[in-house]
């Protein structure tokens, strides 16, 4: 029964989670990018700062110099949690094996002890991620359900595949566990599209879409001063001035 179990879960349940993570992914990437575009084409002002969106990009992508300042141990135990669980899925041998019998290729596999230590290195950096959401207060006032959930969740497929791999068990323990392996990791492929995870994608379009965002219409700042009832008074000054300063509207030379 089990061992039915595991290969409907290697097989057509894998299948299936794999689709789902790759439409959807896709779907999301797709629709942000029209929506960017959308902004774009709207706002007559097309002036944007390409080059330092980019480099804003490129920075959050590998966040060490924005949150080194602010939280060193977080940043290098996130930076390292991410490694690790961005290499070892697709790079482990098992899964290039299991990944080409059924597709007939393959790619260049992690050497085992390197995929040992990375997978390591996930459940011990999970277990830090997840106890600074606990302990830390700033962290925890903004922390959902979700964000407990995934350290763990992601957690259980490394676990799993750490003990089925170098430590001996009972046939039946070892199934066992190995059916949850392969759950657990469908279960986060079929939830990717549908939770904040989906920032995998999204990320390298986050600077893009912020300025694209928060990109005022041509005429948007006049707009709001006239709103606020401040239509007679400059928007500029030569000299700073308090709030409570009278200023007296420009008058026209003759």
């Amino acid at each position: 029964m089990l061992e039915a179990w595991l290969e409907f879960g290697r097989g057509p349940l894998f299948r299936f989670s794999f689709a789902l993570m790759v439409f959807g992914l896709l779907r999301i990437l797709i629709l942000t990018a029209i929506s960017m575009w959308e902004a774009y084409d709207r706002n007559p002002d097309k002036i944007l700062p390409w080059k330092d969106l980019t480099v804003r990009t490129f920075g959050w992508l590998i966040p060490l110099g924005t949150l080194w300042r602010r939280r060193p141990i977080y940043s290098l135990i996130s930076v390292l949690f991410h490694i690790g669980m961005l290499l070892v899925p697709p790079f482990l041998a098992a899964h290039i094996l299991l990944w080409r019998g059924a597709t007939g290729f393959g790619w260049p596999a992690l050497p085992q002890a390197a995929a040992d230590w990375l997978t390591v290195l996930v459940i011990v950096t999970a277990i830090c991620l997840l106890a600074g959401r606990l302990f830390h207060k700033a962290a925890r006032s903004l922390s959902r359900r979700q964000d407990y959930m995934w350290p763990l969740l992601i957690m259980i497929p490394f676990l799993t595949g750490y003990v089925c791999a170098n430590i001996e068990t009972a046939p039946g323990t070892y199934q066992w566990m190995m059916l949850l392996h392969v759950w657990s990791a469908n279960l986060i492929m079929m939830m990717l599209p549908f939770t904040k995870i989906a920032h995998c994608v999204l990320l390298p379009l986050s600077q893009y879409v912020t300025g694209l965002a928060w990109k005022f219409p041509l005429g948007a700042g006049q707009r709001v001063v006239e709103t606020l009832g401040y239509g007679d008074r400059p928007t500029w000054v030569e000299r700073p001035r308090l709030a409570t300063d009278d200023v007296a509207a420009p008058t026209e030379e003759a």
